[in-house]
């Protein structure tokens, strides 16, 4: 079974690597070969960015962490202020005329 495995694992790498020579041999396969080039370079960078927009993303929810604590904390501390104290005063003020 074994070799039944190897001998149809190596008649199918001898046919790929045959159609491989053919299709470099075809005319305009190099513009082809050049063009998928460029794409897996797109892909990678493509990649690069997306791990970096996943970095961003962590430092993002630690902050909105950290500032929401801080909100939290501050609203618990803030002593509340009486209604009397913080209104200004209604009472007029007697101003001296000038004669």
């Amino acid at each position: 079974m074994a070799d039944r495995r190897q001998d149809l694992l190596g008649r199918l790498a001898d046919l790929s690597e045959e159609a491989i020579q053919r299709l470099a041999e075809a005319p305009g396969a190099d513009r082809v070969f050049a063009a998928v080039n460029g794409l897996r370079e797109r892909v990678d960078e493509l990649q690069k960015q997306t791990r970096g927009l996943q970095k961003l993303e962590q430092r993002l929810d630690t902050l909105e962490k950290r500032v929401d604590a801080l909100a939290k904390t501050k609203t618990a501390t803030t002593p509340a202020r009486s209604s009397a104290g913080s209104r200004p005063s209604t009472a007029k003020r007697s101003t001296p005329k000038k004669t």
